[in-house]
């Protein structure tokens, strides 16, 4: 018996959308792509995979995957660079984090935050 490629263990939040496409261009913004759309038949609703490295999120359009308003926390590298094209910017936290949230088309929170330097 031939041996699989071990996957790294890893969760993937499920966000309800109305309109995958819309979202995919959106979650761009934040330098997301689409790796993959599925289908049952054409018209169904779409099931998408998107990723920012290694950070993955599914868009769902079937009704029944996820709530609406969910809350994603994205700890990345440089928080304002990331936002700046949303026209925000960070805000120092209490608990050594620079952080903002932004909302997707369809009512998700995104919050991203960078881990501040030691004071």
């Amino acid at each position: 018996m031939s041996e699989q490629p071990s996957r790294p263990e890893e969760a993937i939040p499920v966000l309800r959308v109305l309109d995958a496409a819309a979202s995919v261009a959106w979650y761009a913004r934040l330098g997301f792509r689409q790796l993959w759309e599925h289908r049952f038949e054409p018209g169904f609703p779409a099931f998408v995979e998107i990723a920012r490295g290694p950070m993955r999120l599914f868009l769902s359009e079937h009704e029944g995957d996820a709530r609406p308003n969910t809350l994603v926390y994205l700890r990345v590298p440089d928080v304002d660079a990331l936002v700046a094209d949303f026209g925000v910017t960070g805000e120092d936290t209490e608990y050594g984090m620079r952080e903002t949230e932004l909302t997707d088309p369809d009512g998700n929170r995104i919050r991203v935050g960078t881990e501040l330097p030691e004071r």
